[in-house]
């Protein structure tokens, strides 16, 4: 009796990390590693204001470069790793991003900031369809919500990591971090490099020359619906990064509060995501999808009912559980829908929605709450979220049906055994 607990602990252990090849435990090392001395993004614009002693408006300039440079990198990326294959492509981009980002630490004039953030933007964002598609290339369908759970989990815990080192800057200074973060974005691709199995460039089937190119996947209505589906509830979750901080500072928070209070997110995803999306693997992925968005708009909606702390924390607390279901089971889903030879276009042409939304999200809740209020932003999160969930439903339920269709083309056809001829 007593060990049963240990032996439940120990089924969920290997029911979470079990049973997945070494290829992915290198890449998710490479993720790891990458995100928890990833501290030249979050630091940039501090970095414009302090270190060179420029307005907080150009600082603004310069990180919206980033944010440009990443819309243009989804596309670019993924049309990449179709073309030259998935691992030569993120190991190209992640060795660029460390020349990118070492770089731009000695860029001092407006045109050299400018530029050089923006090639940061592309090169660094091209690792990410790359990345998405690498992961599909190694673990077997029936696996990869878990691996993207597992992805997920590793951005969270290193960008906890490095949030949590940010004080390094008062010991070493800021150009000491941008070569750190080069240095070990180089790593994590000299470990993709020599660890992680690569896999020859699909070819397009067959007699059909319109499969190739970004045009097939735009063809895909029901993909492209999707995309347009998870660009309306990414936008209402970057909310925690525009209307959220807007609306604390109107109600007297500090900026030391709201970084409390945000931490809430890692916090929960760290301890819960694992056991969470063990959960949520009982389900159809287009339930997930659905529930996951609709539990987001709910749960900024929890701020219609006050303006104290916790319930500031309750709404993140609500909508990170939303967040955990919805990200590993989107891209999870778009790597199963995606055909082989444009599965870095599709994880390509996803990557949109999530840059899109990060330059939409704050215009949003900036306008909103300057022209109405809070109050009415949170009402809209839920309404919109509501109705994404709805279509999302539908689309995944195609999507789905669509995958169980072709998986069910594909599985071998079962032995026959020949009858025995008739003696005499």
């Amino acid at each position: 009796m007593a060990f049963r607990p240990l032996t439940r602990a120990r089924t969920s252990l290997a029911a979470t990390f079990g049973g997945l090849p070494s290829g992915f435990w290198w890449l998710w090392t490479a993720q790891l590693v990458n995100r928890a001395c990833g501290f030249v993004m979050p630091l940039l614009a501090f970095y414009i204001t302090d270190e060179l002693d420029r307005s907080a408006a150009f600082a603004g300039t310069v990180v919206a470069g980033i944010g440009v440079g990443s819309l243009l990198a989804g596309p670019f990326g993924g049309a990449l790793g179709d073309r030259f294959g998935h691992k030569p492509t993120l190991v190209g981009a992640l060795g660029a991003t460390a020349v990118s980002m070492i770089g731009l630490a000695y860029a001092r004039s407006p045109w050299a900031l400018l530029v050089g953030a923006f090639v940061v933007g592309v090169v660094n964002n091209a690792t990410r369809p790359a990345h998405n598609a690498l992961i599909a290339d190694v673990i077997p369908g029936k696996d990869q919500v878990r691996a993207y759970s597992l992805n997920f989990w590793a951005i969270n815990v290193g960008y906890s990591i490095a949030m949590l080192s940010v004080g390094l800057v008062s010991l070493v200074g800021y150009t000491a971090l941008f070569w750190l973060n080069g240095a070990t974005t180089l790593i994590g691709a000299v470990l993709i490099a020599t660890r992680v199995p690569g896999r020859p460039r699909a070819a397009a089937p067959t007699g059909e020359e319109e499969a190739e190119g970004f045009g097939a996947v735009l063809r895909d209505r029901s993909f492209v619906a999707f995309v347009a589906a998870q660009f309306l509830v990414l936008t209402i979750l970057l909310q925690s990064e525009s209307g959220l901080p807007i609306a604390m500072g109107q109600d007297g928070f500090s900026p030391s509060t709201f970084g409390q209070v945000a931490a809430l997110n890692g916090i929960v995803i760290v301890a819960v995501q694992l056991p969470l999306t063990r959960l949520y693997k009982r389900f159809p992925e287009s339930w997930v999808l659905a529930g996951s968005s609709a539990l987001i708009g709910v749960g900024y909606s929890v701020l219609l009912l006050g303006h104290t702390a916790w319930i500031y924390g309750a709404s993140i607390i609500v909508w990170t559980l939303g967040e955990i279901g919805n990200t590993p089971t989107s891209f999870a889903l778009v790597a199963r829908i995606s055909p082989d030879h444009l599965r870095g276009r599709y994880q390509g042409l996803y990557q949109v929605a999530w840059t899109g939304s990060a330059v939409v999200a704050p215009l949003v809740g900036g306008w909103v709450i300057h022209t109405w209020g809070a109050a009415p932003l949170w009402l809209g999160c839920l309404v919109v979220a509501l109705a994404a969930a709805a279509a999302q439903l539908g689309i995944g339920t195609r999507l789905t049906r669509r995958v169980a269709a072709r998986e069910r083309e594909e599985r071998p056809e079962p032995a026959t055994t020949s009858p025995a001829p008739e003696a005499g």
